[in-house]
């Protein structure tokens, strides 16, 4: 792998294209210094909850801790999400930077934040041991995970504990965790079958992180997620689903939406599960079918990512009066609102205080309502300037982990069968090939394309080690093993090719 300077360079040059800002004007950085100065805690003081947070490891930009205990035959699950509005006065300087930033931005070598970092990172995250304002959800769940009553407070909090996933999941399975942490697992398992019963999906496609080594360079790893992750987004979904019940009931406020895939895509997936073994039943509900897919299955994991075109079209839906007529969000199967995590996402600060205000009969703030228009195009933005950064810093990377092995040849699973090469290098594919990403990933890139010629049929395959997602020439078809040889390794054009070595 080329050195540690090659790719700082590199990524500057990223930043450099993607017009990341990590710099905050100086102006920003003084509204949110006199915020910090002036800040003033909520009176309300639950610092007697004992609240934690789990993030990855070495987060420290913390929106969330979690508390839950037995209420009779259910639950009761506390909530805390940085308030973040408390440093972000209306309309001022600091106000206007984060609308053009529109959420934080991870890069391999840095991120590029939303807030200057002593919001970020100290004064506004929940750090452990820290008093910290927040806004409190409160929930009463009964005995199926179901919820009965919602509260929502703004409240001085202390958490506990920072913890890291990979250890609270030890923790649960060793039967060693808190009480709260046990009864994450038995909320979350509950919420997760309620998600099954109304028609949640979810693709389960194992990530790909970039991961800093030793010796400066970088590595890809591919993760499936681990349950305790499962079942603390649950936690997250179920505040998203209570903001959006709060607004419609409100008749004011901004959904995160996702139409139902159409009956064309639904056709072609059915026909795409029959061709690779393993046909998806008409009477099972294509959220019920993902669940029993196996990623680690080279067919199984095709179909995964075959399963991307059927989540599309997310957006950020604003109304003020009348309930939007499409207000759902298919991949939950619910009305679904974005508001647990305002340090690293615009929209959130706006919906954490239109949601406490509605659920204390308090006036909703101007500067609220008047943003509602403008925030799904800040937030489309942005979505996308992530998601190219996202798809560029893997595409980056790639390169440079193979840039020295050209010639090579590996063993992979190919997740996306030969198509037509595209006439003229226009093509539907993303960065090295992939197909289009599912959910908020929008991603696009300007590399990959095909000079004009003789078209090539080409698909996309997967590489155990090191683990890579790129385009390969020549005829394969999805799920079957086959072997490629490397044929392009660029790293200034953030290209990798590869072609089908024939048996």
């Amino acid at each position: 792998m080329p050195g540690a300077a090659a790719l700082e360079a590199a990524f500057a040059a990223l930043r450099e294209e993607f017009q990341l800002a990590s710099n905050y004007p100086a102006a920003a950085l003084a509204d949110a210094e006199a915020a910090i100065a002036s800040l003033e805690l909520p009176s309300p003081d639950q610092t007697h909850v004992e609240f934690v947070t789990i993030d990855p490891p070495g987060s420290t930009d913390l929106d969330q801790a979690l508390h839950i205990e037995r209420d009779g035959s259910g639950y009761r699950v506390r909530y805390a999400i940085a308030d973040v509005p408390a440093f972000v006065r209306p309309d001022g300087e600091l106000d206007a930077e984060t609308r053009r930033r529109g959420q934080t931005i991870y890069a391999p070598d840095e991120k590029v934040p939303l807030h200057p970092q002593d919001i970020t990172d100290d004064a506004g995250s929940l750090l452990a041991d820290s008093v910290r304002g927040a806004f409190v959800w409160d929930f009463r769940l009964n005995a199926q995970g179901e919820m009965t009553d919602v509260g929502l407070q703004r409240a001085r909090v202390r958490s506990r504990a920072r913890l890291a996933y990979a250890e609270v999941q030890e923790q649960i399975d060793a039967g060693s965790a808190a009480d709260s942490l046990m009864l994450l697992k038995e909320v979350g398992l509950k919420r997760v079958e309620l998600e099954r019963r109304r028609g949640g999906a979810s693709l389960n496609l194992p990530e790909q992180d970039i991961v800093p080594t030793d010796d400066g360079g970088y590595r890809i790893e591919a993760l499936s997620a681990r349950p305790v992750e499962d079942w603390n987004a649950q936690i997250s979904l179920m505040t998203g689903m209570a903001a959006a019940k709060l607004m419609m009931d409100g008749g004011i406020g901004i959904l995160r939406t996702m139409p139902p895939p159409d009956e064309k895509s639904l056709r072609h997936f059915r026909r795409q599960t029959q061709a690779l073994g393993r046909e998806w039943d008409p009477s099972v509900p294509y959220g019920e079918y993902l669940r029993t897919l196996d990623a680690s299955d080279p067919c199984q994991l095709a179909i995964l990512h075959a399963a991307a075109a059927l989540f599309r079209g997310a957006a950020y839906t604003p109304f003020d009066g009348s309930i939007p007529e499409h207000h759902v969000q298919t991949a939950i199967a619910a009305p679904y609102a974005h508001t647990t995590a305002p340090l690293r996402r615009l929209v959130d600060r706006f919906v954490l205080v239109l949601c406490e205000a509605l659920a204390n009969d308090g006036e909703i703030p101007a500067w609220v309502r008047d943003a509602l228009p403008a925030l799904p195009g800040l937030m489309a933005a942005s979505d996308l300037r992530a998601a190219q950064v996202e798809r560029a810093s893997l595409d980056l990377v790639e390169a440079a982990l193979l840039v020295q092995r050209v010639g090579q040849e590996f063993d992979a699973v190919v997740v996306s069968g030969s198509k037509p090469s595209p006439v003229n290098g226009t093509s539907t594919a993303n960065g090295n090939g992939r197909p289009d990403q599912p959910l908020d990933r929008i991603a696009s890139s300007q590399n990959g394309m095909r000079p004009s010629g003789p078209a090539k049929p080409f698909g996309t395959v997967q590489l155990a080690d090191p683990a890579v997602t790129a385009r390969c020439e020549g005829d394969m078809e999805s799920g079957t093993t086959i072997r490629v040889r490397l044929v392009t390794a660029d790293i200034q054009k953030r290209l990798v090719l590869f072609e089908r070595v024939q048996a």
